[in-house]
């Protein structure tokens, strides 16, 4: 395997990449816009689409201050699921599920969507019991839930180990058997592709240092490559949140905290599920090119870093052996961290801010990569209408003052 990989790295480094058509336009940035997105990641592009498609909107400009996807969009574990607790969470995540269903088709580029289903692992009689409740909550919210023995836990993850004297037993497991994964820099480039086709300014490299603000409305930004006006500008750059939202003179209830993953070398084809274990804070899948997924949970420290520490990392890795000992002689390959932006109920702030003409995308935890599509969605509709879709209507930054939270920190992996 490692010679066919070793000939196909070659083979494409002799390909003739200049006559590649580019998927996308790089234009220079105009001096106004009818909308701005502050981040080139997988929500704001997916705002950009839905703000030319759905609502007519076509002079939008994205601005990355990188590279589009280098952000958490590229820097995740790829999980696409809805196992929620609460009506509101059900119906938005679930709405997004639907969407990644029929994305390749929409957007005409193959996200490599793959239903392969995610298990959650009971190791306790307290967590069949949790079990329990999530899946009655997911059928009542009319989401597809089952709860399976430790038989159908075995038949479906055989490398697990599932005997009696496995340090953390198994007992059961909940299982949605339409959630799985999707290539995330395929999201974020068929956004891109799509928007940019529709007439969106796509600019990257482009940093927004401030914002022109007068009698507390919006009238633009300022950026590395000079100053843009427009009178709407949405914020959805993941943990950086609480940095641009400080730059527009208000702040946001979100603490940033490193989440890392890692990936192993290539293997063959050992485990076609996502597998997570609530005992460990362990997960794993298994991706196309044969390397082991590896997730965790976040640092216990805030930081903008892009990086992990080691005792997360060894926590993970004890973990993932934990559950599946036959792999403690796989090499890790590489690890990596995205910056989650944490919000005091563990659910995302989704609407306006306290600057009228700024609109924020926020909050996402670990579950922004599963959101890009109904994120995208409810904030390209809050942006060109001024008021929140249904889907979003629960997760505005005034439910702080109103006493309304969603906590969500258990389905979401977050521990208080």
């Amino acid at each position: 395997m490692r010679g066919y990989s070793a000939l196909a790295i070659a083979r494409n480094a002799l390909s003739d990449h200049a006559h590649w058509p580019q998927a996308w336009r790089s234009p220079e940035p105009q001096t106004a816009y009818d909308a701005i997105i502050v981040g080139g990641g997988g929500h704001g592009l997916a705002c950009a689409y839905y703000l030319a498609k759905e609502h007519g909107l076509r002079r939008v400009a994205v601005l990355e201050k990188g590279w589009l996807g280098g952000g958490n969009t590229g820097r995740n574990t790829t999980i696409i699921r809805s196992n929620y607790f609460y009506a509101s969470s059900a119906a938005f995540y679930d709405f997004a599920l639907r969407q990644y269903e029929g994305l390749s088709r929409e957007l005409n580029f193959n996200i490599m969507f793959s239903p392969r289903g995610v298990l959650v692992l009971s190791h306790t009689r307290h967590d069949l019991e949790m079990n329990r409740r999530v899946a009655n909550a997911m059928r009542l919210n009319g989401i597809d839930a089952d709860l399976i023995s430790r038989d159908e836990v075995k038949r479906l993850a055989p490398a697990l180990d599932c005997s009696p004297t496995a340090r953390f037993p198994v007992l059961g497991a909940l299982i949605q058997r339409r959630a799985g994964t999707a290539r995330h820099d395929a999201v974020a480039w068929a956004y891109a592709r799509a928007a940019d086709a529709l007439g969106v300014d796509i600019i990257q490299s482009c940093e927004v240092t401030g914002f022109q603000i007068e009698r507390g409305r919006v009238r633009g930004v300022e950026t590395s490559r000079g100053p843009i006006q427009a009178p709407k500008v949405a914020i959805a750059v993941a943990g950086h949140s609480s940095v641009l939202a400080e730059k527009a003179g208000f702040r946001l209830p979100i603490i940033s905290y490193a989440l890392q993953a890692m990936v192993s070398e290539p293997l063959k084809p050992v485990l076609d599920t996502v597998v997570l274990s609530p005992a460990t804070g362990a997960y794993l899948s298994q991706s196309d090119k044969g390397e082991l997924v590896i997730g965790g949970g976040l640092d216990l420290y805030p930081s903008y870093a892009q990086r992990g520490g080691l005792p997360v990392n060894e926590t993970t890795v004890a973990g993932m052996l934990s559950m599946f000992p036959s792999l403690s002689r796989v090499r890790q390959l590489r690890q990596w961290a995205g910056i989650c932006d944490v919000s005091p109920d563990s659910s995302p702030i989704l609407g306006k801010s306290p600057i009228e003409g700024i609109y924020l995308s926020t909050g996402w935890g670990t579950g922004g990569f599963k959101a890009i599509p109904a994120g995208g969605y409810c904030l390209a509709h809050t942006l060109a209408r001024d008021e929140p879709h249904a889907l979003n209507a629960a997760f505005g930054l005034d439910r702080f003052v109103r006493n309304a939270l969603v906590d969500e920190a258990g389905a979401a992996s977050i521990p208080h």
